[in-house]
């Protein structure tokens, strides 16, 4: 029986029998303040983005090619100004396919649900009627070449629409 606890990260390969290899385990969240980020497998997969900026951020996805990378992106930070978006690569062709669960601040128990469309590439969130409140969460898949899975749970005021669009 192998056990570790209260470890974060190992700065060294660790070999706990001929069968498994475990390697440096950095799952520390990434704090993103600038303006524009661009997302790569290195730096952000299987980690979560604290999106800080109340100016809003530009993200950019790298390229989908199926290899199951998970990007959860969470707003620490509500947007007062601009927009922040998480838009595919451009020129990829990637598209995403999934839903946002959105509560309304409305004073009624009524969520929406919006759906992708067969183009969407693009959440728009902009401190208002599509999200980004500080809590709002983006979890984007990399399922298969070409395609992102999305699952957004976010807030929303006044007159609610679709965080999802194709541009």
């Amino acid at each position: 029986s192998f056990h570790v606890t209260g470890v974060q990260t190992c700065a060294l390969p660790i070999f706990v029998s001929n069968a498994v290899h475990v390697e440096k385990i950095d799952r520390a969240p990434v704090k993103v303040t600038d303006s524009t980020l661009t997302v790569t497998e290195a730096l952000h997969a299987n980690k979560v983005v604290n999106l800080s900026r109340a100016a809003g951020i530009a993200v950019t996805l790298p390229k989908a090619h199926g290899l199951g990378d998970k990007y959860t992106f969470m707003l620490d930070t509500t947007i007062t100004s601009n927009t922040t978006t998480i838009k595919v690569e451009g020129g990829s062709g990637d598209l995403m396919a999934g839903r946002s669960i959105a509560s309304s601040d409305n004073g009624t128990t009524t969520n929406n649900v919006w759906l992708t469309q067969s183009n969407t590439n693009t959440i728009t969130l902009n401190g208002g009627t599509t999200s980004g409140y500080v809590g709002d969460t983006i979890e984007i898949t990399d399922l298969a070449e070409g395609l992102w899975v999305v699952n957004c749970f976010l807030k929303e005021t006044g007159t609610e629409a679709t965080p999802f669009s194709h541009s």
